[in-house]
């Protein structure tokens, strides 16, 4: 079997020009010799790992795997037992972790109220880490013909083990051969078990032509992320769509729910089912924003610009969090807005379309009739906006998702970084 994971890389030099990157999974077919093989070159791979982050944790968090190399390489083959190649993967493994870390780190920056009640928020950095990146699950990275290379006209993978190398079957369904025509280029591949089966994810690239006109697009689709209503969208026509939350927050309050029995138990049993419910979940969760992303494309076609709000910390806001119950906060700092993000964008991009983040500043205070600005306008508990400037009313959803159009308006219309801007009045 073979599962395929998107995601794209936009080309800075050629801006015409995307790379599609692709994560393919093929489950290998192994005998128990080799699993048994397996399972000791990912269990040393992975304390190899766990070794090179606590040197890059306790060091500054160096990056460069030339200088990482130099230190570390041979007391890894040494200490572990590990191959040549699979000793230098170790590093690239361990850095990309840490890369990533940062990342979600500067989407979630610490927030405080000064001596004046105004809030503040400070960049987060890898130095807020109390402890060095765990590697916990068996892993080993290959790479594409040095560790793992396909053999026998394509029938069969030869994959590298501590000992001699193993040639294994797997299939391809029908519609997944489209990524063997020698149009897609194979890079490092990730041998992980899931429940006693062995899977390889192997990474392909392949550079493609986007249509999309940021000058002309057919569409500009304002999107505005939210919990009462996960996505609510508004168009040049005036047409509002509304993708209900409710039974996504039952779902996630259940999950919360049974997290919170079986951590109360603390038994070995218990943290298994808490690892259990967690994947689960995570699954749950990306299906649920996978399905969205694909619905909006699908529904305006190529060539449409979507427009979605910069929410990086936004919804960790504690002045944003003050006013709701502790259910509901707890469902604000859990919902995988940046997921279905990042989802949008590489679905967008493969039907020729594009997505942009505009600022968050005002969006949810201000009138999309009269351009006034006033915080008190929009009623939270009502879930409605009345501007008490010209008396328009809406939904306070689509007031949102309207001002996020008019941002991306203004952006075809050649403003880089539209925002709106508070007036101060004398």
């Amino acid at each position: 079997m073979m599962y395929v994971i998107i995601e794209y890389e936009q080309n800075l030099r050629q801006p015409n020009l995307m790379k599609v990157v692709k994560t393919i999974k093929l489950r290998l077919y192994t005998e128990p010799e080799t699993e048994l093989q397996f399972q000791d070159m990912a269990e040393r791979y992975a304390r190899a790992c766990n070794f090179v982050s606590d040197f890059v944790f306790s060091n500054g968090f160096p990056f460069s795997v030339n200088s990482l190399h130099k230190g570390l390489y041979q007391e890894i083959r040494l200490r572990f037992g590990l191959k040549a190649q699979l000793s230098q993967s170790t590093l690239k493994t361990v850095t990309a972790r840490y890369k990533t870390i940062r990342e979600q780190l500067r989407q979630h920056p610490y927030r405080y109220q000064d001596e004046k009640g105004k809030w503040q928020y400070i960049q987060k950095t890898l130095n807020w880490l109390y402890k060095p990146v765990v590697f916990r699950r068996p892993q080993t990275d290959l790479v594409r013909n040095r560790d793992y290379s396909f053999v026998e006209k394509g029938q069969r993978i030869s994959i590298n083990t501590l000992g001699k190398r193993v040639k294994l079957r797997y299939s391809i369904p029908e519609y997944y051969r489209q990524f063997f025509d020698g149009s897609w280029s194979f890079g490092t591949a990730k041998l992980v078990s899931l429940k006693g089966i062995w899977y390889l994810h192997i990474s392909a690239k392949k550079t493609v032509a986007t249509t999309f006109d940021k000058n002309r697009p057919a569409h500009v689709v304002g999107v505005d992320r939210g919990l009462r209503f996960v996505v609510t969208t508004y168009d040049k026509t005036g047409e509002c769509c509304f993708a209900k939350g409710k039974d996504i927050l039952e779902k996630r309050s259940t999950f919360l729910q049974v997290r919170a029995e079986l951590q109360s138990k603390g038994t070995k049993s218990a943290k298994r089912k808490l690892k259990s419910i967690s994947g689960r979940e995570n699954r749950w969760m990306a299906d649920v924003n996978h399905r969205l992303s694909k619905a909006l494309v699908n529904k305006y076609g190529p060539n449409t610009l979507f427009v979605l709000e910069d929410l990086t910390g936004v919804s960790f806001d504690e002045g944003n969090l003050s006013s709701r119950t502790k259910g509901q906060r707890n469902e604000v700092r859990s919902w995988a807005f940046y997921q279905l993000e990042q989802f949008l964008k590489y679905k967008a991009e493969s039907s020729g379309s594009a997505v942009i983040m505009v600022a968050s500043d005002y969006t949810s205070q201000r009138c999309p009739k009269c351009g006034r600005i006033h915080k008190e306008n929009r009623h939270r508990k009502t879930h409605e906006y009345i501007c008490d400037s010209c008396g328009y009313c809406s939904n306070d959803d689509r007031v949102g998702a309207m001002n996020i159009h008019e941002l991306g308006t203004m952006y075809v219309s050649g403003k880089r970084k539209p925002r709106f801007v508070k007036r101060k009045t004398g």
